[in-house]
């Protein structure tokens, strides 16, 4: 089970970060996404981290804004959100894919998910 953490609200500008951890099963065998829904709208690849640390992709709306990472020893995986904007409002998800050798932006490759956490950005 994937639980999502370190949503909330913040002023347009700000930052959080996201944390996504689990218990019992190891992550460091899975590559991870991050996906964000808003209201109405569709469920919208972020970021994603290959198992190891070693490659990352991202949406072209969140580059040089958001960081992915992980702690496999702490089944951590992360997402550090800067230079927030009110059009990141969304709840975020974080998902664990089992085919690692290719990393993907659709969400129908990743086999689990979180119950998603609530990022509101104020303008």
């Amino acid at each position: 089970q994937l639980v999502e953490s370190g949503g909330g609200l913040v002023q347009a500008g700000g930052s959080l970060r996201l944390s996504c951890a689990t218990s019992g099963r190891t992550l460091r065998s899975f590559n991870m996404g991050w996906f964000r829904q808003a209201p109405g709208k569709e469920r919208d690849f972020v970021a994603a981290i290959s198992w190891s640390g070693g490659r990352t992709l991202y949406a072209d709306s969140v580059k040089g804004r958001f960081t992915i990472s992980r702690d496999n020893a702490k089944n951590t995986v992360y997402l550090q959100m800067n230079s927030l904007k009110p059009e990141d409002t969304a709840v975020y998800y974080c998902a664990a894919d089992r085919v690692t050798a290719t990393m993907f932006k659709s969400q129908y490759e990743y086999d689990y998910w979180g119950q998603g956490t609530q990022v509101t950005v104020s303008s």
